[in-house]
């Protein structure tokens, strides 16, 4: 690694020792670069915006794309105090982050949050008649959105 991936993931571990000392939120944090220089970098910031989806990769995206007026992230590197959750590598995902670099490997926190990131891939793979959270379509609607995310994409 050279010398400012060395230093942007040590700000990385900084962020998520700030934010959980101040309370903003569980113990992470997440920087992005893009061309050797920080564009965005947050704590986790889920208990302080009463967000659960204000994890510290998901945060950092959401400044960077407001910085670079983008959603492609392409060029761009993660540095994250741990391991990514699923939610949190899935939007790295979504923003085509070009790589993501870790400091410490996934973290288990509790028997409850190891069954829960574990359970789930297969639970969303589950048919919606099956899933513990119920899904429900309601075919009534379903040809006027269908059109409108259609019509949407066409213009693309």
């Amino acid at each position: 690694m050279e010398e400012y991936e060395v230093q942007f993931l040590e700000r990385a571990v900084q962020l998520s020792k700030e934010g959980s000392s101040q309370g903003l939120g569980m113990p992470f944090g997440a920087v992005i670069a893009k061309d050797n220089k920080i564009i965005a970098e947050t704590a986790n910031l889920s208990f302080v915006n009463c967000d659960p989806t204000a994890h510290a990769e998901v945060s950092a995206i959401r400044q960077a794309c407001s910085a670079l007026k983008s959603r492609d992230l392409t060029g761009c590197d993660l540095y994250t105090s741990c391991y990514p959750c699923a939610m949190c590598m899935a939007a790295i995902y979504w923003a085509s982050i070009s790589r993501v670099y870790y400091a410490a490997p996934k973290v288990s926190f509790s028997e409850r949050w190891d069954r829960l990131e574990a359970s789930l891939i297969p639970e969303l793979n589950k048919p919606d008649s099956e899933k513990s959270i119920p899904v429900i379509h309601v075919p009534a609607l379903a040809q006027e959105a269908q059109l409108v995310a259609e019509e949407w994409f066409v213009r693309r």
